[in-house]
């Protein structure tokens, strides 16, 4: 299913360092996202995939792919030769958990007989490996986004993946997305609920009782 600002803050992964004393009372937004539905602006449209909110960005692509009740089990966006992967993940109140998450991304990596490297990059610490898949050799980039009691992972694939300057609307989209972790308790690194919106599930449940109608399915 097809839906049809840049960090400038170095390697500070939120941007909420603030100077002054004035930060005591009142955290200061970050300069770019994702950020928390708390500190999201409206300053522009969105596609509300429940724990995730997507910025619409022209010529990019939000690929869905989502149960017949409608959860979503992948979100990827493409924009011409690049696709970004997006998975948001629940994560203690006290500490990020990025850190780990990438060494065990590492680790698995290694463990796969895939060649894997820490970079600095606009996101902090991000992962550069270089796996073999059906289709031949695959560059891949690893980000982590550490939030208020979630972590966001990005995986850029294409030029994307060794050159960010090439990342062009994807960052922009990684850039404004808006992550909404809710109140209910949940174990740390399990993903956060994703789902279609209303109007978009009971389009393609309509479409799919229509194709079914009075006809065997196929297996």
């Amino acid at each position: 299913m097809i839906f049809s600002r840049k960090r400038d803050n170095g390697g500070d992964e939120r941007g909420t360092e603030v100077l002054g004393a004035a930060a005591a009372d009142e955290p200061a937004a970050p300069a770019r996202g994702p950020y928390d539905v708390s500190e999201a602006s409206a300053d522009m449209p969105r596609l509300d995939l429940g724990s995730l909110q997507i910025p619409a960005v022209p010529d990019v692509e939000v690929r869905v792919q989502a149960d017949p009740q409608g959860v979503v089990q992948q979100v990827v966006l493409v924009h011409g030769d690049n696709a970004l992967q997006l998975g948001v993940f629940a994560a203690p109140r006290s500490e990020g958990i990025w850190d780990e998450v990438r060494e065990e991304i590492r680790q698995s990596l290694f463990d796969d007989g895939a060649a894997a490297q820490e970079v600095q990059g606009e996101y902090g610490t991000e992962l550069q490996a270089r796996v073999r898949t059906p289709d031949g050799i695959t560059d891949l980039r690893f980000v982590g986004v550490d939030g208020p009691r979630w972590m966001v992972r990005g995986v850029f694939q294409g030029r994307a993946a060794t050159d960010p300057s090439a990342a062009g609307p994807l960052a922009l989209c990684l850039d404004g997305l808006v992550v909404d972790r809710g109140h209910e308790a949940k174990p740390v690194r399990e993903p956060l609920p994703l789902r279609l919106p209303r109007e978009v599930a009971e389009q393609a449940t309509t479409e799919q009782d229509t194709a079914t109608d009075g006809a065997p399915r196929e297996v």
